[in-house]
């Protein structure tokens, strides 16, 4: 048997991926029709290459054409239980969900505390039907007033015993430093909410040190970009702040040229606390199963590594202490006897 079984076989979490990303063609087609929402394409296989990434703009005009189609609380829920099924049967005990929830609110007028109720729903059908369960990250875009951005984190901070684990912030870097949110993020920190913005994607390393000292950032999203100053890689060195490591993302998204030239050993190679994720699945025509085996066999990882990757997620997840205890214990011995089966050790 081979390390491919094993990966695809073990116990995973996920820390970052985008619900409204994560819509497979199928769930969209439903959507559309539901909605009477016109697409590009009227077939599944045609909608599948239409996703298929070509260059950022077009990805743009994807993920807007995702959201046009999601109306109702219904759709909300509908979108969730497809996402955590797909989740599920990659062996994804637990995610970390990005939730935009202020599109929503913004464009289509519905309430937040009425989102969210759609989403548990999604989340309790889950854990009763799956086994399987999921976090929600409301993110703040980028793009909106910093005014707007107190809003959403009023909304979070709401919901922190009802399924919220954390503040994010997403959208276009450039031009939208995180000194923008301070207001926003410092209102999360007070009230005892975490903080993981995206940072170090398409803007440099000062992005993650702002995320770091200006947001409270207790995760980076993303972050690969850190490597371009020293004394930072340090500091996320000695305070193991983790990463959530996107790596076809990048790829795509040209933050780097290949998965080849990825910084994923150095990240490795300079002690610092890396998780692996899937981004925007169906988009960059990826799953977290697909990112573990492209990373494989790309830098030759063995079993040792890739276990460490899972449980570096594990262990950065935003769960109570003894959830997170019981669930690593829970994947050792499943990499034991998963190790015995695929790989005769």
């Amino acid at each position: 048997m081979s390390l491919e079984h094993f990966i695809r076989a073990m116990p995973k979490v996920e820390l970052h991926v985008h619900l409204e990303g994560s819509i497979q063609p199928e769930t969209l087609l439903a959507l559309a029709q539901r909605n009477g929402v016109s697409l590009p394409a009227s077939s599944v296989a045609d909608l599948r290459k239409w996703y298929t990434f070509r260059d950022f703009p077009h990805f743009v005009e994807v993920y807007l054409a995702v959201s046009a189609c999601i109306r109702t609380l219904d759709d909300i829920e509908f979108i969730a239980r497809e996402f955590l099924s797909n989740q599920a049967a990659q062996n994804i005990h637990y995610s970390e969900v990005t939730y935009t929830a202020f599109t929503h609110y913004h464009f289509k007028q519905l309430a937040f505390a009425d989102q969210l109720q759609a989403l548990n729903r999604a989340r309790a059908w889950a854990e009763a039907e799956l086994g399987i369960t999921m976090g929600l990250v409301i993110d703040i875009p980028r793009s909106i007033s910093s005014q707007a951005g107190l809003l959403v984190a009023d909304w979070a901070i709401s919901a922190m015993d009802h399924g919220v684990v954390a503040l994010g912030l997403g959208g276009p870097e450039v031009g939208n430093p995180p000194q923008k949110f301070t207001a926003a993020f410092a209102r999360a920190y007070a009230a005892g909410l975490p903080a993981v913005p995206h940072a170090g994607e398409t803007v440099g390393a000062a992005s993650v040190r702002s995320a770091l000292h200006d947001l409270h950032a207790v995760r980076i999203g993303h972050g690969v970009r850190c490597l371009e100053d020293p004394l930072l890689v340090e500091e996320l060195r000695v305070r193991q702040i983790p990463l959530e490591v996107c790596p076809t993302s990048n790829v795509c998204l040209g933050v780097v040229s290949s998965l080849a030239a990825h910084p994923l050993p150095d990240l490795l190679a300079n002690g610092l606390f890396v998780t692996l994720n899937s981004d925007d699945p169906p988009l960059f025509n990826t799953t977290l199963t697909d990112e573990y085996l492209a990373v494989a066999h790309t830098f030759d990882l063995d079993v040792g590594m890739i276990e460490r990757l899972v449980l570096n997620s594990v262990r950065a997840a935003l769960l109570p202490a003894d959830t997170r205890a019981a669930m690593e214990a829970q994947f050792i011995r499943e990499f034991a006897q998963l190790r015995a089966v695929h790989l005769g050790q």
